[in-house]
């Protein structure tokens, strides 16, 4: 359990490396795109689609397990050791997946902060403003003085009274 708890942690560290490094460059993912379309169906310029990086959940899946399959393979030929089962093989593609969506979520967070920091400064100007216009009405609801207060009017009569005069009681 510890072993697959220390993978499950490297591979969420690996999906953050793996999601920044194809946010920079997507150099490898163009070339087998260029390898397995045709000229009309390769991708523009100006797309930064990734192994990973603006891909959708089964397709990042796909890619994942194919490249974790890959490695597994390479390391028991490498190593004959059996110690690539399949708990560490799950804990490695649902942290690689995990790490991803983590560093989709910075990246995005990073980029309203960035976005907006010119009306979060303006609007926590205004919070401390109006906390300190609330604190000055308050000290100054102290000082006022009570106005005096109304006090009821003894000659009428009282509802009682009406009802008798209508005939009602």
């Amino acid at each position: 359990m510890t072993l697959e708890l220390i993978v499950f942690i490297g591979a969420i560290l690996f999906g953050i490396f793996l999601y920044w490094r194809e946010s920079k460059g997507n150099g490898l993912y163009r070339f087998f795109n260029k390898i397995i379309n045709s000229k009309d169906l390769q991708m523009k310029p100006e797309d930064k689609t990734g192994f990973v990086y603006q891909q959708t959940f089964l397709l990042r899946l796909v890619f994942i397990g194919f490249l974790f399959l890959i490695g597994i393979v390479i390391f028991r030929f490498l190593i004959p050791i059996d110690i690539a089962t399949i708990s560490i093989f799950a804990s490695m593609i649902v942290g690689t997946i995990a790490g991803t969506y983590l560093a989709n979520f910075i990246f995005k967070s990073s980029e309203v902060i960035e976005e907006k920091s010119d009306s979060l400064e303006d609007m926590v100007k205004d919070t401390i403003d109006k906390g300190k216009e609330f604190i000055e009405d308050l000290k100054t609801k102290d000082e006022i003085v009570e106005a005096p207060k109304k006090t009821p009017k003894t000659d009428e009569k009282s509802a009682r009274e009406r009802l008798k005069d209508k005939g009602l009681l």
